[in-house]
């Protein structure tokens, strides 16, 4: 069973890996024997990621890039490709949101700013759609591949104010499942797409929104627990062991699903 889940040694690439949860996701992947290969738009926070990961014994290295950006994920392709001719996984990590693309409970539709939903959309589904596009032909190279993208329960059940997010990472879901679908039946059983949905977990994007500034919560964050059975945010390290099965030949013949790991949320009614 151990060399079932084993993760050591694969060439994983990691999109938007410095925030909270994939800062974790890419220091487990590495300390299980990962070549971790980590792609952001911040050299600092990427220096940073890679240094400690290495400090600890593990493998990482850092690629400058604008997810959204097709020309800029091309380019830093070319430069896996040349220096480690293929890739086993790619964990889509980037995404988030923005104030103006949220209707707060004081505002109406027309408060909305269409631009600000857009550039969600661009983060969350171009941003995760581009390093697929880029980096696939790289799985090619070995004929196998798998790819992880992050939905979230804002996808299952469209959560009230984060219209622009919960749209984005329902799109998510929705391309999870085409290209699952695409690559099985045009280059076989060896290629496979999942999604991560995460519950709620404190991070800086949502801390504000769930928390007062003296930690206790607000109501929406009371409202969160109070339809969470476990009745607690989840931790970054409870994301980790769907991970490491997604990685690993465990799920080998696992493809087009969405997990949640939420806790309980998307199954209670509320009654």
């Amino acid at each position: 069973m151990k060399g079932m889940f084993s993760v050591k040694n694969k060439k994983i690439v990691i999109t938007g890996a410095t925030g909270v949860l994939g800062e974790s996701m890419a220091k487990h992947l590495a300390n299980e024997g990962a070549q971790v290969l980590i792609i952001g738009r911040t050299p600092d926070k990427i220096n940073a990621l890679v240094e400690s990961i290495r400090v600890s014994g593990g493998q990482a290295e850092g690629f400058i890039a604008d997810v959204t950006d097709e020309n800029q994920v091309e380019s830093v392709a070319s430069q896996i490709g040349q220096k480690h001719v293929y890739i086993d996984i790619l964990v889509n990590l980037a995404g988030g949101n923005m104030p103006q693309a949220i209707v707060g409970p004081e505002q109406v539709l027309s408060d909305l700013s269409v631009e600000a939903v857009s550039k969600v959309m661009d983060l969350n589904y171009k941003g995760t759609l581009v390093p697929i596009k880029c980096l696939f032909p790289l799985m090619l190279e070995s004929k196998a591949g798998n790819i992880i993208n992050i939905s979230s329960m804002a996808a299952i059940r469209p959560m009230t104010r984060v219209v622009g997010y919960a749209s984005a990472k329902a799109a998510i879901d929705n391309l999870t499942k085409w290209l699952a679908v695409e690559f099985a039946q045009k280059h076989g059983e060896n290629f496979r797409v999942n999604a991560i949905a995460p519950g709620f977990f404190l991070t800086e994007q949502n801390r504000n929104l769930l928390t007062k500034t003296d930690g206790s919560l607000t109501d929406r964050g009371l409202k969160i627990i109070g339809h969470t059975p476990m009745d607690r945010f989840g931790k970054p390290e409870d994301l980790l062991g769907v991970l490491q099965w997604l990685c690993s030949d465990a799920s080998k013949f696992v493809t087009g699903t969405i997990i949640p790991i939420d806790g309980g949320f998307s199954a209670y009614s509320g009654v």
